[in-house]
């Protein structure tokens, strides 16, 4: 190439792998998820042919992973979180903690130092968010109890790896790792309580200040942007956002791009606008997750399946069988359903995007060797691959249990799952009622209103938030003959007198608008606008009347008709009836 297309190299030989492999994927039945590994791996160092920039990969990969949590955020709110705290902070610690002990025991098994084993141990007591996710929608599971429970369970587990990715520079040396000067410096100087209670002061303070401070600014900005009518400024801000927050959070406050873009999308789900948010954003996010899964392949060396078999196997097993088992004891001990340890099991069995950052920390502090970093990632690779079947085996479990014990099935931890199922409905329900309460807002405003009913409905949320409310009290003037047109009214309820000149020319009431001769026209205004009993009226100012006729020119066409109506009728009127008046009744 003449010059460098490193970036538009990875993203289209990336496209098109996936692309191919994947409609070979649907034509043979196969997860989707596999064969983008798959795709990865034909791309990589390690495979003869095109060899893409691994670096430039991952970073695409991040992009696709801050997307994916942004969306998860988006339909996972505080409440969510805090309805499944019961089942998924015990769950998430207990299994972090087991499977590790797990991971030591194994790696002693190969003679690995204690060091080496915690960390290895930790890069596989980790499930990934990003298959986890894409397993949960696919099934349509996301939105049930089992699903907020191991969406929550992971939304732990990231807060855990946060603070093992603070910590472990600090441990590095007692562990038996290497650090460099700097780092051995601060090491020492540094002892490990005060680092831990650094890394939770930055974590409690970025928590608090997305909980208390971005429910405030966030809504705030969507709602500026929205009301210019840009769909494209809107989608760009929306990105802003997601990204802005995951890289500051990362800078300012030293956690993960995905924790910062999980919570900007939580935050962002306290908007009326959320729904759009997540529509404008949702092609991005499969784009962008196809990366991250072809970046996982490029970094995979196959060789390890010849030279390593056994270890491989033994590794598969810890991640699948020995973490679902404890998934399921858990939630039993916790006094769970059944069939929700069983899914949790199956969601949950596999590693992923935490456990290879992980694994690279550690291997610059001389914590995991080459061997080690390719075992995760096999064990990555061929635990999401054989996720589907894990998904099949819990159904067959669960169908054999509730044939061997149907009474277990039914009434083990039905208390337990009556609170859980009852605090997500009112978390639903609530959610419900807010967008009920926006959409017969909506209705209600073009019933009124019927010059709107040819829009569509984003546009119905634009100008109602273009519209700013006005009361107005009996003798009120809200129009004065001579003033400039600074904006135009609609009546919502009350009544309205129409002077010309002194002269009572019409009492209009709800459904109708008056201003707007001003705003079309450029003049003056031509009556005096009076209430006459209390009143309720929307207000549209010039600016923004402008920018949404510009983007709705059907609505304009439709008002310059009416004004040369009245123009018409006001030239044809006696002196004393030639009077242009400023007024339009909708109805």
């Amino acid at each position: 190439m003449p010059h460098d297309a490193s970036l538009i190299a990875i993203v289209a030989v990336g496209f098109v792998m996936a692309s191919i492999f994947g409609y070979l994927a649907d034509r043979l039945s196969l997860p989707a998820l596999v064969v983008y590994l798959i795709a990865g791996v034909f791309v990589g160092p390690f495979t003869p042919g095109f060899v893409a920039d691994v670096s430039m990969a991952s970073q695409l990969a991040e992009i696709g992973v801050i997307l994916l949590m942004f969306g998860v955020g988006l339909h996972f709110s505080l409440p969510d979180l805090m309805a499944v705290r019961g089942i998924a902070v015990p769950g998430a610690i207990g299994r972090i903690v087991l499977a590790t002990l797990l991971g030591i025991a194994l790696c002693s098994l190969w003679g690995w130092s204690v060091g080496q084993g915690l960390v290895f141990g930790l890069c596989i007591s980790v499930a990934s968010t990003v298959v986890t996710l894409k397993a949960l929608e696919e099934r349509n599971l996301l939105e049930t109890p089992m699903g907020r429970v191991s969406i929550g369970w992971l939304v732990v587990e990231d807060l855990a790896m946060v603070l093992v990715l603070v910590l472990l520079p600090a441990l590095a040396e007692v562990l038996g790792g290497t650090v460099g000067d700097a780092a051995h410096g601060t090491a020492a100087d540094t002892s490990i309580a005060w680092t831990l209670t650094l890394t939770l002061l930055q974590v409690g303070a970025f928590v608090a200040i997305a909980a208390l401070v971005g429910p405030r600014v966030v809504p705030w900005v969507l709602i500026k942007v929205a009301r210019t009518g840009s769909r494209e400024l809107f989608t760009l801000a929306v990105l802003a956002l997601a990204l802005g927050i995951a890289f500051g959070s990362a800078l300012a406050f030293g956690v993960s791009f995905a924790l910062g873009a999980f919570f900007a999308g939580v935050v962002m789900a306290e908007s009326q606008l959320a729904h759009r948010a997540a529509e404008n954003s949702l092609p991005l996010q499969d784009a962008f997750s196809v990366l991250f899964f072809v970046s996982i392949g490029m970094l995979f060396d196959p060789s390890i399946l010849i030279r390593e078999p056994g270890k491989v196997l033994a590794v598969l097993a810890v991640i699948i069988i020995g973490k679902a088992l404890l998934s399921f004891l858990i939630v039993v001990a916790l006094r769970y359903p059944l069939r929700i340890a069983l899914g949790v099991a199956a969601s949950l069995a596999q590693i992923g995007e935490f456990s290879f950052i992980l694994a690279g920390l550690g291997a610059t502090y001389g914590l995991m060797t080459q061997e080690g970093r390719d075992l995760i990632l096999a064990g990555a690779i061929l635990s999401i691959m054989l996720n589907p079947i894990a998904f099949q085996a819990s159904a067959s479990i669960k169908t054999w249990m509730q044939k061997r014990w149907p009474q277990a099935m039914t009434n083990f931890g039905a208390a337990r799952q009556t609170v859980l199922v009852g605090e997500l409905d009112r978390i639903r329900t609530l959610s419900r009622q807010r967008e009920h309460e926006q959409e017969q807002k909506i209705t209600e405003f073009v019933e009124t209103f019927p010059l709107f009913s040819a829009v569509d409905s984003n546009a119905h949320e634009e100008i109602l938030l273009l519209f700013g409310p006005r009361t107005a009290s009996p003798g009120e003037r809200i129009i004065r003959t001579g003033d400039r047109g600074d904006a135009m009214y609609f009546v919502v309820s009350g009544t309205v007198e129409i002077q010309v000149k002194g002269r009572k020319v019409a009492l209009l009431q709800a459904g109708s608008y008056f201003g707007e001769m001003a705003l079309l026209t450029g003049e003056r205004r031509t009556a005096d606008v009076t209430a006459v009993d209390y009143c309720q009226l929307l207000g549209l100012t010039r600016r923004d009347f402008n920018v949404f006729m510009s983007h709705h020119p059907e609505l304009r066409a439709a008002m310059n008709e009416m004004a040369e109506k009245r123009r018409a009728q006001n030239a044809s009127q006696a002196d004393g009836d030639e009077h242009e008046v400023d007024v339009t009744s909708d109805q």
